[in-house]
């Protein structure tokens, strides 16, 4: 998952102002402190650069993206950004027709900065402009995290998923600036759980070899009242090969199925008949070779901790893992006989995990996005918002909870 740290946010460039008081790059007038005089003392000839700042001096709610410099009828000669509590240095880059210029880094919200620009027109004449300023604070600005990442292979049940830091109150808004689109040409539709999520998929699973691109441009979009969204970035991923597996609790194996066709069936330990596994289709949301398992974060009380489960890997929120089980019944293996877990589906290993084992294939062969199906488990069908199950949702259904 992709967590908003501010150094490293997936949140770069974007075009519309966060609040009243901040000007678009293309605004007119500069700053409030502009000097358009000849600085060789003719003031009757001044010069023809005219210098604007994108933020007006002395506003607040200032975009942590589209801040900078622009000039006409000259080019700047120089300009000069820092933030003004602790005077360190804010750098940046000029255009290349030298008639504008960016910080090279996202800014930090709810920050005063300064900046000083000045230019020559084509006479040679200087003019000079600064502003000092507040961007946005964190308490009106929202950010979504969201999977999966921009470079990434993913299996094909993967969805594109937003979790927003603030309830959204205008869905329609926010959801109408963000756009996924696939080059398989599947129809993509946003779906809200609740005020704080918001998923894409197509009807289907995505296509294999595909390639997903999702267009965030929520920089100064008003998610709730006073409350601004601060990203704008356009994230492409692939759709790797298919790979759904399917666990049929009655005998007690997983099937793995791989473009089409069968590669190997897995002998597994699902629930036992006091902690059933969940029906439905589950996507592999994470990854761990190693993962301590303690029941009471999942509300089992003490009835287990494991500290170094091999193979994990998550297919709901709640607590489901595929894994690897080592401390089984050496006299009595359960796997393809009977259901023994508190609700994962467990596969044969050995303690630490290195040995060639059912469970580390799976793991070694499995992507995050893969599909793991549960069928024929007395338990009810896995809940559509835990994890990134969305497919157990009829396609009706998930097209209704769109805001767009």
């Amino acid at each position: 998952m992709t967590t908003p740290d501010i150094t490293a946010r997936r949140a770069l460039g974007a075009c519309a102002a966060l609040m009243i008081g901040a000007l678009t790059l293309t605004a007119c007038g500069g700053s409030a402190n502009a000097d358009n005089g000849d600085k060789g003392g003719d003031s009757a000839r001044t010069s023809a650069a005219k210098i604007a700042i994108s933020a007006k001096d002395g506003s607040t709610g200032a975009s942590i993206n589209t801040t900078g410099v622009k000039v006409s009828g000259g080019k700047l000669t120089e300009v000069t950004m820092k933030a003004a509590d602790s005077g360190q240095d804010v750098p940046g880059s000029l255009s290349a027709d030298g008639t504008g210029w960016k910080p090279k880094e996202q800014l930090e919200r709810g920050t005063k900065y300064e900046i000083a620009a000045t230019a020559k027109d084509g006479e040679g004449r200087t003019t000079a402009a600064d502003s000092t300023f507040t961007t946005v604070s964190s308490a009106n600005s929202f950010i979504g995290t969201y999977t999966p990442d921009g470079g990434t292979t993913v299996g094909v049940g993967m969805p594109v998923s937003f979790s927003f830091d603030k309830a959204i109150s205008d869905k329609k808004a926010v959801q109408s600036h963000i756009t996924v689109t696939s080059s398989s040409g599947q129809k993509v539709v946003g779906h809200w759980f609740g005020t704080q999520r918001l998923d894409f998929r197509p009807e289907e699973y995505w296509k294999a070899g595909s390639k997903v691109t999702m267009k965030i441009d929520l920089d100064g979009v008003e998610g709730a009242n006073g409350v601004y969204g601060v990203q704008k970035k356009t994230v492409t991923f692939t759709v790797g090969r298919s790979q759904v597996s399917t666990v049929d609790v009655n005998t007690q194996t997983m099937t793995v199925v791989r473009d089409g066709s069968t590669v190997k069936s897995v002998p597994i330990s699902a629930g036992s008949a006091e902690f059933t596994t969940y029906n439905g289709q589950m996507v592999i949301s994470e990854k761990f070779t190693k993962l301590r398992m303690d029941s009471r974060t999942v509300g089992l009380a003490n009835a287990y901790d494991i500290p170094d489960v091999p193979h994990a890997m998550r297919l709901t929120q709640s607590g489901t893992f595929i894994h690897g089980n080592y401390w089984y019944n050496k006299g009595n293996p359960p796997f393809g006989r009977q259901g023994t877990s508190h609700g994962c589906v467990g596969l044969q290993d050995v303690r630490g995990g290195q040995g060639d084992t059912p469970s580390k294939w799976f793991y070694d062969n499995s992507i995050l996005g893969d599909v793991v199906i549960v069928k024929n488990s007395p338990d009810k069908t896995v809940t559509p918002d835990n994890g990134l199950n969305g497919w157990n949702m009829a396609w009706s259904q998930w097209v209704a909870g769109s805001a767009v």
